[in-house]
């Protein structure tokens, strides 16, 4: 499995994941990322034994984009700490069914995720397994009754962002979970986790990564494709 490396120091290793592998072993037995980062960091560095490498985040198994590992355990402490703090900023963008009716807002909403079904629902606040459920979105364009939105995480809730926009009546094109109804078997699920912002673990600057989406459908609706996703990056 070929992983696109975007950095990599002593303490970090920020990856492009590819879309529709887990993040880590699952039920599945398919190859997982993590496993398959600590395989490459072995056999690139002639590591004997157990390789160390920390999970700071999660992507859903369909969604690509960029990812930060920790190399050290003092690094996985720092950035979870971070993450913990919403310290580090989570852009992505998505390509949703329809046109929200506000060019730029944010969305509160209460989830509950089922386990074992592997389902996430919006539920009233006082559901006793309810957890709060932030985000802000800005529309930056529409193509054939599609719309492209770049999101901003505010909390970060198992299938946040594809839950939280079906709730508002707005799937997210190609999810097959949440929005089986205008969705087709096949469709790629359209997010794709585009910058990652945070303070370095170590030297304590700011770091910004970026990753972009693939050149396929839908992203490839819109013309100014390169400049659309930087300018909102």
């Amino acid at each position: 499995m070929k992983i696109p490396i975007i950095y990599e120091d002593n303490h970090l290793l920020v990856v492009e994941k590819p879309v529709n592998i887990p993040v880590q072993e699952d039920e599945s037995g398919d190859m997982d990322l993590l496993s398959a980062l600590k395989e490459d960091i072995k056999k690139r560095y002639n590591k004997p034994g157990n390789v160390y490498l920390g999970l700071v985040h999660r992507l859903d198994r369909p969604v690509g984009g960029v990812m930060v590992f920790a190399k050290t355990s003092k690094a996985a402490s720092r950035l979870s700490d971070q993450l913990r703090k919403g310290k580090i900023d989570r852009k992505y963008l998505a390509v949703l069914r329809g046109v929200p009716k506000k060019r730029q807002d944010t969305l509160r909403h209460y989830l509950y995720k089922d386990r074992k079904k592997n389902h996430v629902y919006n539920v009233k606040k006082n559901h006793p397994e309810a957890k709060e459920a932030s985000l802000e979105y800005l529309l930056l364009g529409t193509a054939t009754d599609t719309s492209l939105l770049s999101v901003r995480l505010h909390t970060g809730r198992s299938h946040q962002i594809r839950v939280q926009l079906a709730s508002e009546g707005f799937p997210l094109y190609g999810d097959q979970k949440y929005g089986r109804q205008v969705n087709k078997p096949g469709e790629q699920i359209a997010l794709w986790a585009h910058t990652l912002e945070f303070e370095h673990p170590t030297t304590k600057e700011i770091v910004r990564f970026v990753s972009e989406p693939p050149r396929l459908y839908p992203w490839e609706l819109w013309n100014e494709h390169d400049q659309v996703f930087k300018t909102y990056g």
